[in-house]
């Protein structure tokens, strides 16, 4: 089975057992996003700042390896046009429940985002991508292909590790990993991986992530870190992922 196979089989059974990622959004959160009362997230503990949105009605935005019912909900009733784009079949179970349990409509994909995407070139206003790359061995590739989906003038809204993470023990008490962390070419760490049952996971640079989407042709905008929100590292303040607006 293809690594991306064995994380879209994990992730809906994390699902199932009750993964905070996986759990969609509530009428109550819906009704009061109508009311302007409404936030998003790419990483952990930050809400994404609202000016990094503009005015949403009309936009074409495409939701990422952003399945769960989560995020489109809030960005369909504020007037936008979503596509849901996940290689987890739970995670698209949620967005149509919500869709339906709403009232809007949503077009939901399934996909594994290590391929070129099924999309026109120039199809989006905004490509929105909550952390999710971690869970792919190359990243550069999934950049590229979301400078092709967007517009001129379009915004790549994008979640990312900041590696810390994988240097780590679970208790993240010791350094115990070299990096990159690659469990395809490191035992060690994917046997670890196993014992944590956290799927198959990578460790990105941030050559690979600011660069990469210097180099697919993207200005980077604006910037924020975050924790994990729980754990020592989060109770250290330590950083370990980021959040980026991006233009084509």
């Amino acid at each position: 089975m293809n690594y991306t196979d064995i994380n879209s089989k994990t992730i809906d059974r994390w699902i199932e057992e009750g993964w905070e990622w996986g759990k969609p959004v509530s009428h109550a959160t819906v009704q009061k996003a109508k009311e302007g009362m409404w936030d998003v997230f790419l990483t952990p503990t930050k809400p994404v700042p609202h000016k990094w949105f503009g005015d949403l009605k009309g936009k074409k935005i495409l939701g990422l390896a952003s399945g769960g019912g989560q995020q489109m909900p809030i960005f369909s009733v504020l007037g936008a046009k979503c596509t849901v784009f996940d290689y987890s079949e739970k995670q698209l179970e949620s967005e149509k429940t919500v869709s339906e349990r709403e009232g809007y409509k949503i077009r939901i994909v399934k996909g594994d985002m290590t391929k070129p995407l099924p999309f026109e070139d120039g199809e989006f206003d905004i490509v929105f991508n909550p952390v999710s790359n971690c869970y792919v061995e190359e990243v550069r590739p999934i950049w590229k292909e979301c400078f092709r989906v967007l517009k001129k003038g379009g915004y790549l809204i994008s979640g990312t590790d900041h590696y810390v993470n994988y240097i780590a023990d679970s208790d993240e008490k010791k350094i115990i990993n070299t990096l990159p962390f690659n469990p395809l070419k490191n035992p060690g760490q994917m046997e670890q991986l196993r014992r944590d049952d956290a799927g198959v996971q990578f460790s990105h640079s941030l050559e690979e992530q600011i660069g990469g989407q210097l180099e697919a042709g993207f200005r980077l905008l604006d910037i924020y870190e975050d924790t994990n929100g729980e754990g020592r590292l989060h109770e250290m303040n330590i950083p370990t992922y980021i959040a980026m607006l991006s233009v084509k």
